[in-house]
């Protein structure tokens, strides 16, 4: 696959989540308060991210799209641009968001932030300023003021605070980019010294190597944290064996924070609940959108009274082990959607069919404005 086409799968696969999150009651109250091409924005920021199935860029634990792809499709539309635009934009954006993340993780993780409402900010001044056309110290303006409003929190998780701050950041980088445009001043090398200092992380630009081809397609809705649990549960469910006595998943402490729910109240909550998820799969098979309408008695009884969770710094961040009496059960390293282990083309499809029926073929033609692509997918 060359890197052309890896964007234009991460898009489509953004695209196809907001689609069908345009529906969830975080998108909806967006779009009832929106107030023009900014609203609008928020908006789709919301509804991309809200199912938690959109991609990741996992050396980073940033949804490289969700911010980005947003500010660069209804600016376009706005502007009456083609998708050639937006597709533009996006790469760069996308680049960005993930360059820095990379650079801050897990100074950022560890301080509670979450990265894709931090990053994704930048990444999304970035690809508005390509839009607008801006040269190259416009840019770096924007960038700046995106930094002023960058925030989000991993106390959100599990709420729909989630999905709404990744539409806030959108909207931020949008904005900023506005307000380079309009003349507004700021000295970037001061923001972006006090980013470093305010926020643990650390000041990066895109290198060489582009950060799509580390790039994640979720093949669960819900945190990738989870996802290689998830795997290692659907072998033993596979096998029709349900262990006897409690089990154990070993995940990575940093796995452990982004999923803190063990209880899961209601659907959000399972989403970010390591026992949860693995206690479904185990009954179940792997989840998908509707199962997180509302958590499963049956579930929710096993994760309680039989799995538990436990954190080992050997594993990385994106491993899980299920272990029972004593012994490995399944060892999973590199779960289905990683680079490693990615989705063959006709799951990929019948994940954008499942989510938007007929919008697979959205991004055949580039040259199509992309006022009729955001249209299609209901965002405008």
């Amino acid at each position: 696959m060359t890197d052309a086409e890896r964007y234009r799968v991460a898009f489509l696969d953004w695209l196809a989540c907001a689609a069908h999150g345009i529906r969830e009651p975080p998108a909806r109250a967006a779009r009832a308060a929106a107030d023009g091409l900014a609203g609008r924005v928020t908006t789709a920021g919301c509804a991309g991210h809200v199912l938690d199935y959109d991609d990741t860029y996992a050396p980073g634990l940033v949804h490289a799209s969700a911010a980005v792809a947003p500010a660069a499709l209804l600016l376009a539309a706005d502007r009456d641009l083609s998708m050639q635009h937006v597709m533009a934009a996006y790469a760069t954006g996308f680049e960005t968001t993930a360059a820095l993340a990379r650079a801050s993780h897990p100074e950022l993780y560890e301080r509670g932030w979450h990265p894709t409402s931090v990053c994704g900010t930048v990444g999304a001044a970035v690809a508005s300023a390509r839009i607008l056309e801006l040269e190259a110290d416009r840019e770096r303006a924007a960038v700046a003021l995106a930094l002023l409003r960058a925030g989000g929190l991993q106390a959100a998780f599990g709420t729909d605070g989630k999905a709404v701050q990744v539409g806030f950041a959108a909207a931020t980088g949008l904005e900023a980019a506005r307000l380079s445009a309009a003349g507004a001043h700021v000295d970037t090398d001061r923001i972006t010294t006090a980013f470093e200092a305010t926020y643990g992380g650390r000041w990066a630009e895109p290198g060489p190597e582009p950060a799509v081809r580390d790039n994640w397609i979720k093949a669960y809705p819900c945190c990738l944290l989870t996802h290689a649990a998830i795997d290692a549960a659907e072998e033993l469910h596979a096998e029709g064996a349900l262990p006897a006595g409690e089990v154990t998943v070993r995940v990575h402490p940093t796995a452990r924070r982004a999923a803190p729910h063990d209880d899961a109240a209601d659907g959000l909550q399972a989403k970010f609940s390591i026992p949860y998820t693995t206690a479904y799969t185990l009954l179940h098979g792997p989840p998908n959108v509707d199962s997180f309408a509302a958590p499963d008695r049956d579930a929710r009884a096993l994760a309680a009274g039989r799995v538990r969770v436990t954190t080992d710094e050997s594993l990385v961040e994106t491993e899980a082990r299920i272990e029972g009496a004593g012994e490995v059960l399944v060892a999973v390293r590199h779960a289905l959607g990683s680079p490693q282990n990615p989705m063959d083309s006709a799951a990929l499809t019948g994940k954008v069919e499942q989510l938007s029926p007929g919008l697979s073929h959205a991004l055949d033609d580039l040259d199509a404005p992309a006022a009729e692509v955001a249209a299609a997918a209901g965002l405008l």
